[in-house]
Protein backbone atom coordinates (compact mmCIF):
# COMPACT_ATOMS: atom_id res chain seq x y z
CA UNK A 1 0.00 0.00 0.00
CA UNK A 2 1.54 3.31 -1.01
CA UNK A 3 1.59 6.36 1.58
CA UNK A 4 -0.71 8.09 -0.08
CA UNK A 5 -3.72 5.47 0.21
CA UNK A 6 -2.39 4.86 3.81
CA UNK A 7 -3.23 8.61 3.89
CA UNK A 8 -6.47 8.19 2.56
CA UNK A 9 -7.21 5.53 5.05
CA UNK A 10 -6.21 7.98 7.92
CA UNK A 11 -8.84 11.12 6.60
CA UNK A 12 -12.47 11.10 8.14
CA UNK A 13 -14.80 12.17 5.35
CA UNK A 14 -17.32 14.35 7.83
CA UNK A 15 -19.96 14.18 4.89
CA UNK A 16 -22.05 10.16 5.74
CA UNK A 17 -20.47 8.13 8.48
CA UNK A 18 -21.94 4.48 8.47
CA UNK A 19 -20.81 2.59 11.99
CA UNK A 20 -21.56 -0.82 12.33
CA UNK A 21 -21.57 -2.96 15.55
CA UNK A 22 -21.34 -6.90 14.89
CA UNK A 23 -22.19 -8.95 18.20
CA UNK A 24 -20.91 -13.13 17.13
CA UNK A 25 -22.62 -15.97 18.19
CA UNK A 26 -18.86 -17.05 19.09
CA UNK A 27 -17.39 -14.15 20.16
CA UNK A 28 -14.61 -16.03 21.47
CA UNK A 29 -13.81 -18.18 18.17
CA UNK A 30 -10.35 -17.39 16.80
CA UNK A 31 -11.57 -19.26 13.28
CA UNK A 32 -14.06 -16.99 12.90
CA UNK A 33 -12.42 -13.65 13.86
CA UNK A 34 -9.83 -14.49 11.38
CA UNK A 35 -12.66 -15.73 8.92
CA UNK A 36 -13.93 -12.10 9.54
CA UNK A 37 -10.93 -10.17 9.62
CA UNK A 38 -9.61 -11.63 6.15
CA UNK A 39 -13.36 -11.05 4.97
CA UNK A 40 -13.59 -7.58 5.98
CA UNK A 41 -10.00 -6.80 4.54
CA UNK A 42 -10.45 -7.96 1.29
CA UNK A 43 -14.56 -6.19 1.09
CA UNK A 44 -12.55 -3.13 2.09
CA UNK A 45 -9.47 -3.88 -0.40
CA UNK A 46 -12.44 -3.22 -3.11
CA UNK A 47 -15.01 -1.41 -1.97
CA UNK A 48 -15.61 1.39 -5.18
CA UNK A 49 -17.54 3.77 -2.03
CA UNK A 50 -15.90 3.38 1.42
CA UNK A 51 -13.43 5.90 2.11
CA UNK A 52 -12.89 5.93 5.62
CA UNK A 53 -12.01 2.67 6.62
CA UNK A 54 -11.42 1.82 10.69
CA UNK A 55 -12.42 -2.08 12.28
CA UNK A 56 -12.07 -1.99 15.63
CA UNK A 57 -12.42 -4.58 18.64
CA UNK A 58 -14.41 -3.32 22.04
CA UNK A 59 -11.40 -1.96 25.03
CA UNK A 60 -12.60 -3.30 28.54
CA UNK A 61 -14.82 -0.88 29.57
CA UNK A 62 -14.16 1.11 32.83
CA UNK A 63 -17.30 3.01 32.70
CA UNK A 64 -21.11 2.19 33.18
CA UNK A 65 -21.64 4.14 30.10
CA UNK A 66 -19.49 1.77 27.80
CA UNK A 67 -21.07 -0.88 25.95
CA UNK A 68 -17.87 -3.49 25.40
CA UNK A 69 -20.02 -6.06 24.39
CA UNK A 70 -19.74 -6.51 20.67
CA UNK A 71 -17.11 -8.21 18.41
CA UNK A 72 -16.47 -6.31 16.09
CA UNK A 73 -16.83 -2.46 14.98
CA UNK A 74 -16.69 -1.01 11.47
CA UNK A 75 -16.94 2.49 10.69
CA UNK A 76 -16.91 3.40 6.70
CA UNK A 77 -17.47 7.15 5.55
CA UNK A 78 -18.65 8.46 2.09
CA UNK A 79 -18.62 11.65 0.11
CA UNK A 80 -22.39 11.26 -0.36
CA UNK A 81 -25.94 9.54 0.78
CA UNK A 82 -25.67 7.93 -2.71
CA UNK A 83 -22.47 6.48 -2.73
CA UNK A 84 -23.36 5.00 0.86
CA UNK A 85 -26.25 3.63 -1.27
CA UNK A 86 -24.25 2.02 -3.79
CA UNK A 87 -21.93 0.78 -1.60
CA UNK A 88 -24.94 -1.31 -0.09
CA UNK A 89 -24.90 -2.73 -3.67
CA UNK A 90 -22.04 -3.19 -4.95
CA UNK A 91 -20.39 -6.95 -5.28
CA UNK A 92 -17.53 -6.27 -2.86
CA UNK A 93 -20.27 -5.60 0.13
CA UNK A 94 -22.28 -8.35 -1.10
CA UNK A 95 -19.94 -10.91 -0.82
CA UNK A 96 -18.93 -10.14 2.78
CA UNK A 97 -21.99 -10.62 3.86
CA UNK A 98 -23.00 -13.34 2.19
CA UNK A 99 -19.33 -15.08 3.57
CA UNK A 100 -20.03 -13.57 7.37
CA UNK A 101 -23.39 -13.32 7.78
CA UNK A 102 -23.63 -16.85 9.73
CA UNK A 103 -21.11 -15.96 12.14
CA UNK A 104 -22.79 -13.23 13.83
CA UNK A 105 -26.32 -13.01 16.07
CA UNK A 106 -27.32 -9.34 15.98
CA UNK A 107 -25.86 -6.64 14.00
CA UNK A 108 -26.82 -2.79 14.73
CA UNK A 109 -25.83 0.05 12.26
CA UNK A 110 -25.92 3.74 13.29
CA UNK A 111 -26.00 6.10 10.01
CA UNK A 112 -25.08 9.56 10.27
CA UNK A 113 -24.74 12.97 7.88
CA UNK A 114 -22.22 15.22 9.40
CA UNK A 115 -23.02 18.91 10.54
CA UNK A 116 -21.82 21.76 8.12
CA UNK A 117 -20.25 24.83 9.75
Amino acid sequence: MSAQEQDTLKTFDPTFAHTVYFWFKHPDSQKDGQLFEASLQRFMANSKYAKTKYVGKPPKAVRDVVDDTFTYCLIVTFESAEAQQKYQDEPAHLAFVDECKDLWEKVIVYDSKGLQP
